[in-house]
């Protein structure tokens, strides 16, 4: 195209932590232009952040309806081409919904929705409208995650057999929503985060690295589930086992009351060749080990890796790349897909990876899935059908 990709932004106003960390993604490869949003349920806030973007003062809203409403009556050469939704998880379904239902495509950040019902009606809408819809598991992004997924798929590994993933912060090993912090706050409470805060919050993502990675499906699962910190309504810690279609077993573990920890994403693939281990805090090392000689270290940037880890990656070896350019991987895959739709051309299949509708829907599902199995104290059917 000979333009940027337009979006608006729904949430992300002042001192929003996520909502930049998405305005900076979008704007890294110089492919994505931010032209307006409704930043904020409260009007002074969302001019604020306007302001503060120097953006045009009519383009930015009140609320994201009027700016669905106000969007949608320009041009068609001058309308936004995608929103990008950053706000708490009990507000993601109305705002997709009415964007969906308006024509405008949609990054959403995850979880999709807090109940499976609506998730499923997003699925739905996304297909009847025939919509672009981007699911901002980020960890999806990173090259050599994307190369850990081609060496499962290329038999590598052989057949796998056990599946280790975890997640482990240490942010909420006190009642820190009481504090007033925002973060805390919002992903603590039932009524906004949904019926699980950790597993929601991270457990979800350990969830769809799983599944990115090996393809497998969950069919069976025992979880269990804590809120250690008293005065907690939700689970701060968890542990789930997990049987996968086919015979392969897992283990996930995400918490966030695992004190000295920060973001520790790890997976650990074990087939019957070959085995493979990955580092979200370390995220441009792979780790390949074989029951017959010494393990190896991929670095990315490097010309032995597959397609997929070279195309995502921006930096020559030895250059770090991480949590910003794995996000926006993300949205660059989404503007392609969307700049080749405008266009009337068939979209690289490198673009069109990333976390669509269907995920989202499926995270939901094992969000709920968990809390299911640990209410119950013991193993409970699993499986997702994911169409």
């Amino acid at each position: 195209m000979r333009r940027k990709i337009r979006y608006g932004m729904v949430g992300g106003g002042p001192g929003a932590f996520i909502g930049a960390v998405h305005r900076h993604a979008a704007a890294l490869d110089g492919e994505i232009e931010l032209v307006g949003g409704a930043f904020s349920s409260v009007a002074e806030r969302s001019r604020a952040q306007g302001v503060d973007l120097m953006l045009d003062g009519n383009r930015v809203y009140g609320s994201y309806a009027e700016m669905a409403e106000r969007e949608a009556a320009r041009a068609e050469g001058d309308r936004i081409d995608f929103v990008s939704i950053v706000t708490p998880n009990d507000s993601h379904f109305d705002i997709a919904r009415t964007f969906i239902e308006a024509g405008f495509n949609v990054v959403c950040d995850k979880p999709m929705t807090t109940t499976l019902d609506n998730a499923e009606a997003l699925v739905e809408l996304v297909g009847r409208h025939d919509v672009v819809f981007a699911l901002t598991h980020n960890y999806t992004g990173y090259p050599m995650v994307k190369e850990a997924r081609e060496r499962v798929r290329s038999g590598e590994l052989g057949e796998i057999r056990k599946v280790v993933v975890e997640y482990p912060q240490g942010w909420l090993a006190t009642l820190l929503e009481d504090t007033g912090l925002r973060q805390a706050v919002w992903r603590t409470d039932p009524s906004r985060a949904g019926v699980s805060s950790c597993m929601g919050d991270i457990g979800s993502h350990a969830h769809n690295l799983a599944h990115y990675i090996t393809g497998l499906e969950i069919e069976e699962m025992c979880a269990d589930l804590t809120a250690f910190v008293p005065g907690r309504e939700l689970d701060d810690d968890g542990n789930v086992l997990l049987r996968y279609r086919g015979g392969a077993r897992g283990v996930l573990y995400a918490s966030q009351v695992s004190v000295g920890e920060e973001n520790n994403l790890r997976i650990r693939v074990y087939g019957t060749k070959a085995a493979l281990e990955w580092h979200q805090e370390d995220p441009n090392d792979l780790y390949m080990k074989y029951p017959d000689r010494p393990g190896t270290r991929l670095r990315r940037g490097n010309d032995y890796l597959g397609e997929a880890a070279k195309y995502y990656s921006r930096l020559p070896a030895g250059h770090p790349e991480a949590f910003i350019e794995a996000f926006a991987n993300i949205y660059r895959g989404a503007a392609r897909t969307i700049a080749a739709r405008l266009q009337g051309d068939d979209a690289n299949p490198l673009d069109t990876d990333f976390p669509t509708a269907v995920d989202g829907a499926a995270g939901v599902h094992f969000i709920h899935k968990t809390v299911e199995s640990s209410a119950a104290g013991g193993w409970i059917n699993a499986h997702y059908n994911r169409g």
